[in-house]
């Protein structure tokens, strides 16, 4: 049997890609790959390293409530650093950008750097232990 195949892309629902598009720009330091209206939802996709990264905005949305990671689904998507100066360096790079974040807090399985896009949907840089 094959190894299992590595990630390859994620998509987070977003309630306005007029605010959402810009921010994760301007956070992921491009512009995206694929920006298209599908009728059904639009999308937007970066590419991060050998991920594709997409925010979607349904045309017909189901619920206006805010994101919540204690209710069932996502909790959060978390983006690999090497180590923990990485980690200094994303901290940087936040508070340049005027971000908010909660600092980077260390834990026995690694540090980790969470802030939230304007849904309020959870974010985060992580490095391993080390």
């Amino acid at each position: 049997m094959s190894e299992f195949p590595a990630l390859a892309h994620v998509a987070v629902t977003v309630t306005d890609l007029g605010r959402s598009r810009p921010w994760y720009s301007t956070l992921f330091g491009a512009p995206p790959v694929l920006d298209e209206d599908t009728g059904s939802f639009h999308h937007v996709v970066w590419l991060l390293g050998g991920t594709l990264f997409g925010i979607h905005q349904h045309a017909a949305p189901t619920s206006a409530a805010s994101f919540d990671e204690a209710r069932p689904g996502l909790d959060h998507v978390a983006f690999g650093c090497a180590d923990r100066a990485e980690l200094q360096h994303w901290e940087t790079k936040l508070d340049s950008l005027g971000l908010a974040h909660g600092g980077i807090i260390d834990a026995p399985y690694g540090s980790g750097l969470s802030f939230r896009d304007p849904d309020n949907i959870a974010l985060e840089f992580f490095a391993p232990p080390g």
